[in-house]
């Protein structure tokens, strides 16, 4: 069983996971705008990721015996001033959840809930991943800065990227 603080923020970490979709699928509409699909999809495969998280908390809560209360989402921002600065506001965002993450593990550990701490795990190993992802995406938009047929050619390699959801045992 959960206690009413740790109930409160799965429910919390819940509203973030969605709201983290949103703000990827307004991100996605940055690029298609921008005729960028290939950036476009890789945004759309991130949506796809923090809503398979929202989910994955959902069903956690639940079968803690927790309840889930819905919040409302902000609206996120539609509009960047570059490619550039979208994948820096995307890393800054995933440091975000990975502090969030963290916090979530502390909150575990602190009401020994060994149960909820074994299950972050998997969400801590996640965000190493998450932060790696959109930085090797930044160090190529570097590389690329001020060529747009190198622009063109990663736009392409980010097209190639799927969502695979994880197996139902992570």
């Amino acid at each position: 069983m959960l206690s009413e603080k740790m109930e409160q923020a799965l429910n919390d970490q819940v509203k973030w996971e969605l709201w983290s979709s949103y703000l990827y699928l307004s991100m996605a509409t940055y690029f298609e705008d921008m005729g960028l699909m290939g950036f476009a999809s890789w945004m759309k495969v991130q949506e796809q990721e923090e809503k398979f998280h929202a989910t994955k908390f959902y069903g956690y809560t639940f079968e803690r015996g927790g309840r889930i209360k819905l919040q409302t989402l902000e609206a996120p921002e539609n509009s960047w001033k570059s490619p550039m600065a979208a994948f820096q506001d995307t890393l800054k965002h995933e440091q975000g959840v990975t502090a969030r993450i963290n916090a979530l593990m502390d909150l575990a550990i602190s009401e020994k809930d060994h149960a909820t701490a074994s299950y972050l795990k998997w969400f801590i190993d996640e965000q190493v991943e998450e932060e790696a992802s959109v930085q090797d995406v930044i160090n190529k938009l570097k590389l690329v800065e001020g060529n747009p047929s190198a622009l063109y050619m990663l736009d392409k390699e980010l097209a190639t990227r799927v969502f695979t959801p994880p197996a139902a045992t992570a």
